[in-house]
């Protein structure tokens, strides 16, 4: 199969709109929780400007692991308790923080992050990890980014049946 991605146009809203599209796209007829990660990593970390890490930590029952990223290397292992991935996996809410060095307990596992939005991943009851999207630039992420990568985690959790 070959994908093209396609460049975004217009408001932010119709930028998510048409990246929601190419992920749906993408994951089509795949249900590998591993394959899709990767692939969404990609596109996003690819499609949207002023990122420097985009990927997954799942959870294997105890704390988060990391699991198919773009950017630099990352922290292995996160705990429930601890920073704003852990944050978003324990209150099942989206993390949108400004200045990630103003979080308690953020973990720096990238010094030139400054800003982060976490996606917790939930079936049901069952947490299955997050969707981590880190920044260089403060307060990078809106409500309108928040909602469309959003959008962009629940096709995600879609496509794995």
């Amino acid at each position: 199969m070959s994908f093209t991605a396609t460049t975004l146009t217009g408001s932010k809203p119709e930028q998510y709109a048409q990246l929601l599209e190419q992920a749906r796209a993408l994951l089509h007829g795949e249900r590998d929780r591993t394959a899709n990660a990767a692939n969404l990593s990609a596109l996003v970390y690819h499609a949207l400007p002023d990122l420097n890490w985009v990927g997954f930590y799942f959870f294997d029952g105890t704390e988060l692991v990391v699991g198919p990223f773009q950017g630099l290397p990352a922290c292995v292992r996160i705990p429930l308790s601890k920073g704003v991935c852990g944050a978003a996996a324990s209150t099942r809410a989206t993390q949108r923080v400004e200045d990630v060095n103003a979080f308690p307990g953020h973990i720096a596992c990238d010094s030139a992050s400054r800003s982060e939005l976490v996606v917790p991943l939930y079936q049901g009851e069952t947490l299955l990890g997050v969707f981590d999207i880190d920044s260089p630039i403060p307060a990078r992420f809106s409500v309108e980014d928040q909602h469309g990568l959003e959008a962009i985690a629940r096709a995600y959790l879609e496509s794995l049946g």
